[in-house]
C-alpha cells in the first residue's frame, strides 16, 4: 500500500496556491476589525471566507471573517435544513464557532448532521484564512429534477492526497460487498472494501438459493430449472438476458454452501429453510389463476441473528476482521478511472470526515455492489415514473441514492432501460392522502412518500379492496405488486382493504408466501400490534357497523352507497364461493359481516430499485455496445439484466439470492478461482 503524506501535499499545495493552482477555491475577501477567538498573531490572512458542506437536505454555507489573528465575525446559513432541528441551530452554532477558535465545536443535540456540517464548512474556512489548499466538496449525489445524472466530478490530480494500492476493490459494504469480502477473504485475496456511511449496510435476511444443501436436507425434489428460467423471463417480459438468470440457477448452492461454511460451521448459526406447504400457494389457484411457479428456495438466519444480537451482514464483518481485514468507512465513490485502453483500474473515492481524496488503484478489478436507488426521487421520478406514482411508503434506505449506478454510466457503462421497481402492497396511508412524492425539508432533494409507516404487512392480505368511488376495480388475489399497478387506473392512485373479525383466520385459509405470511403465522397478537400502530397514525380504522366503517374511512355522498354496494355483492360472490365479477379463487373470498370490521387505504412501500446496470453471465459490467468492460463487475440492486418491470415476489429471495451470487462470482472471476 503506498500513501502520499497529507501534511506534506498540503505544504506544496499552499504554496501553489500563493501562484494560483489550488486543489479547491481560496476565497478571500474583506479584512475584519474585531476580534473573538483569537490565536497568535499572524497565524490567519485577514480577510472573510465561505465554506460549504451537505447536510441533511440542504447545502450549509458557514462564512467566517479573520483578521490575523482571531476570528471576529461568523454567519451560520442552514435555512434549507429542517425546520425545528437544523435550521433552528443556526444561532446556536455560530455562538460555539465564536467560542471555540476552531472548528471543534459539540453541536447541537437532534441536528447531528447540520451540525456536523457546519464544522466542515468551517474546517475548510479555517483552512482558507491559512493559506492552506482547501479540498473542494464533491457533493453527494448530483443531478437534479431535470437531469438525474448529473455530471462526473471533475476532481483537480492535486486533491488525491492519498493512495491505496490492491488487486481487488469492493464498493459497497452492504450484503452483496460484504459477502464478496467474506470469500475474498477467506481465500487470502488482497482486498479493500470502502463504504460511504459509518458502518455496515442493512441486512436483507432471505436470499433464494436452488437445489442447495438445505433443500436436499428437507427433502425437495431437484428443481425444474428450465421452467424456473422460463418463469423469470416471462415476469420480465423477455427483457432479460437469460444466461445471467442461469448464473443464479446454477451457482446459487455453491453460494449457500460457502454461507454456511461461515455462519453454521464457524459461528453455529441455524438456517431456517421454507419448504413444503409453506413454499407455495394452495393448489386451487391454478384452477382459474395463473398457475405461478414457486421455487422451494428461501433461506435466512433471522432466528440466529436474533440470539446472537448480530445482522448477517454484522457477523461477516467481524469474519473479515478476524482474519486481518477491514472496511474503510466514511469513504465515498466519486468517479470510476480507466487506463487509457478503456479497463477499469480503480476509482477516486473522498473521505466524508475531512473531504479529502483517495485514489485506489486496484490492480484485479473493481465490484461495484452500491445499492439502489430508491432514496434518489430524481432518479424514481425519472427512470420510473410509474412505480413513484403508485407509491405511498418507503422500506428502504435512505442512503441507496444510485450514486454507483450514475459512476458506472459516466465511465461508460450500460444501464437497463426498463424500470423494475420492488414495491410491496403495504403502503398504509390516511385517508384523503395521494400515492407520489409530498414535499419534505427533511427528505433529499425535498421529496419523500407520504406513509409514515415503512411496510403494514396485512395489507397484501387478497381481501375486498376498492377505490376512493367505493368500486371494487380487480383481482385481489395476486403478486404483491400488481395490486398497486392496478391503482395507477384509480383516483388518487390508492385504494381501501376492508375485512371483518375473522380477519386471521382468513389471512390463515388465504395462506400468502414470502414476507406476507408473517400476519398468518404469527397471529393475533401480531395483528394486534400492526392495528394498534396503524390506529396511532391515523391510518386503520375499526367500526361495529359497515356504515360507520365507511365514514371513518372518508366514503360520502354516492361513492358511500357504491361502497356499501360493493360489500353487499361480495358478501354474495362469497356465499356463492364464486368469484363472478373478477374471477378469485373461492378460497380467497370472505365474508365481511362479523363487527369489528377493519379498514385501511393502501399504496405501495417501496423496498428497493432492480433496474441497473447491464452485466453478462460474469458479473462484468457491459458498456452501451453490450461488450465486456474490462476491470469492473457489478452485483446487487445496481446491477441489471435480471429484472424489468416488476420484481417476482412469489420467488422469495430472488433478488438477494442473485446479488449474493454474483458477488462470489465476481471476486471469483477478478482472482482467476472461476472455472466458468
Amino acid at each position: 500500500m503506498n500513501k502520499i503524506s497529507r501534511k506534506g501535499f498540503l505544504k506544496i499545495a499552499a504554496a501553489a496556491a500563493m501562484s494560483g493552482v489550488t486543489a479547491g477555491a481560496l476565497a478571500a475577501c474583506n479584512s475584519a476589525s474585531s476580534s473573538t477567538a483569537s490565536g497568535a498573531a499572524g497565524q490567519y490572512i485577514p480577510g472573510t471566507y465561505e465554506g460549504t458542506a451537505e447536510g441533511i437536505s440542504s447545502t450549509v454555507k458557514v462564512t467566517m471573517t479573520f483578521s490575523d489573528s482571531a476570528v471576529t465575525d461568523v454567519v451560520v446559513d442552514t435555512s434549507g435544513e429542517t425546520a425545528s432541528f437544523g435550521a433552528a441551530a443556526a444561532d446556536e452554532l455560530r455562538e460555539q464557532l465564536m467560542a471555540a477558535g476552531s472548528a471543534e465545536i459539540d453541536g447541537v443535540s437532534g441536528s447531528t448532521i447540520t451540525s456536523d456540517a457546519v464544522m466542515k464548512a468551517a474546517k475548510s474556512c479555517y483552512a482558507q484564512a491559512k493559506g492552506e489548499a482547501v479540498v473542494s466538496s464533491v457533493q453527494l449525489p448530483t443531478g437534479d429534477e431535470s437531469d438525474w445524472l448529473g455530471t462526473e466530478p471533475d476532481i483537480d490530480e492535486a486533491a488525491i492526497t492519498e493512495t491505496v494500492d490492491t488487486d481487488i476493490l469492493i464498493v459497497g459494504a452492504g450484503n452483496g460487498g460484504m459477502f464478496a469480502a467474506a470469500y475474498a477473504a477467506a481465500n487470502g485475496l488482497n482486498f479493500r472494501v470502502i463504504e460511504q456511511n459509518a458502518n455496515v449496510q442493512d441486512t436483507r435476511h432471505w436470499y433464494g438459493a436452488i437445489d442447495s444443501a438445505a433443500a436436499k436436507e428437507a427433502g425437495e425434489k431437484p428443481a425444474d430449472r428450465a421452467k424456473l428460467l422460463s418463469e423469470i423471463s416471462r415476469y420480465a417480459s423477455g427483457k432479460c438476458d437469460q444466461r445471467v438468470v442461469k448464473t443464479w440457477i446454477n451457482e446459487s448452492a455453491a453460494m449457500h454452501d460457502f454461507m454456511r461454511s461461515i455462519l453454521e460451521d464457524k459461528y453455529g448459526w441455524v438456517c431456517d429453510f421454507t419448504s413444503g406447504s409453506e413454499a407455495a400457494w394452495p393448489a386451487e389457484n391454478a384452477d382459474h389463476n395463473t398457475d405461478y411457479l414457486f421455487p422451494v428456495q428461501e433461506h435466512n438466519y433471522m432466528a440466529s441473528e436474533r440470539e446472537s444480537g448480530l445482522a448477517r451482514n454484522e457477523l461477516l464483518l467481524q469474519y473479515i476482521q478476524e482474519l486481518g481485514y477491514d472496511v474503510d468507512f466514511k469513504t465515498s465513490l466519486a468517479k470510476l478511472e480507466k487506463n487509457s485502453e478503456g479497463r477499469i483500474t480503480g476509482v477516486i473515492a473522498q473521505s466524508t470526515e475531512d473531504d479529502h481524496f483517495i485514489r485506489y488503484n486496484a490492480n484485479k478489478g473493481v465490484l461495484l455492489a452500491c445499492g439502489g436507488f430508491p432514496g434518489n426521487p430524481y432518479m424514481m421520478e425519472q427512470l420510473d415514473p410509474l412505480g413513484t406514482s403508485v407509491t405511498t411508503a418507503c422500506s428502504y434506505s435512505p442512503a441507496d441514492k444510485g450514486y454507483g449506478i450514475r459512476a458506472a454510466v459516466w465511465a461508460g457503462a450500460n444501464l437497463d432501460k426498463e424500470a423494475a421497481p420492488m414495491l410491496f402492497d403495504r403502503g398504509i396511508v390516511a385517508p384523503g392522502v395521494d400515492a407520489g412524492y409530498v414535499d419534505s425539508e427533511s427528505a433529499f432533494g425535498g421529496k419523500a412518500f407520504p406513509g409514515k409507516i415503512r411496510q403494514f404487512n396485512p395489507g397484501t392480505q387478497p381481501f375486498l379492496k376498492v377505490n376512493r368511488n367505493g368500486e371494487r376495480f380487480a383481482n385481489e388475489s395476486s403478486p404483491y405488486n400488481d395490486i398497486v399497478y392496478a391503482a395507477a387506473h384509480q383516483p388518487g392512485r390508492v385504494y381501501a382493504q376492508i375485512s371483518d373479525a375473522n380477519f386471521i383466520e382468513d389471512a390463515k385459509r388465504f395462506h400468502t408466501i414470502g414476507c406476507s405470511a408473517q400476519t398468518r403465522n404469527l397471529g393475533e397478537d401480531y395483528f394486534a400490534k400492526q392495528v394498534e400502530n396503524g390506529e396511532k397514525e391515523g391510518c386503520f380504522f375499526k367500526a361495529d357497523t359497515i356504515e360507520e366503517l365507511a365514514d371513518k374511512m372518508g366514503f360520502t355522498g354516492a361513492a358511500k352507497d357504491t361502497f356499501l354496494a360493493t360489500v353487499e355483492r361480495y358478501n354474495e360472490l362469497y356465499d356463492k364461493q364464486n368469484d363472478e365479477d373478477f374471477g378469485k379463487p373461492a378460497y380467497r373470498l370472505s365474508a365481511i359481516r362479523t363487527a369489528p370490521f377493519y379498514g385501511c387505504w393502501l399504496g405501495a412501500s417501496l423496498l428497493t430499485t432492480e433496474q441497473g446496470i447491464a452485466i453478462n453471465e460474469k458479473g462484468q459490467a457491459l458498456d452501451t455496445n453490450n461488450q465486456p468492460m474490462e476491470g469492473l463487475y457489478v452485483t446487487g440492486d445496481m446491477s441489471g439484466s435480471f429484472f424489468a418491470n416488476n420484481y417476482p415476489c412469489l420467488m422469495a429471495g430472488v433478488a438477494m439470492g442473485r446479488t449474493l451470487t454474483y458477488a462470489m462470482k465476481a471476486v471469483k472471476q477478478m482472482a482467476g478461482l472461476d472455472n466458468a
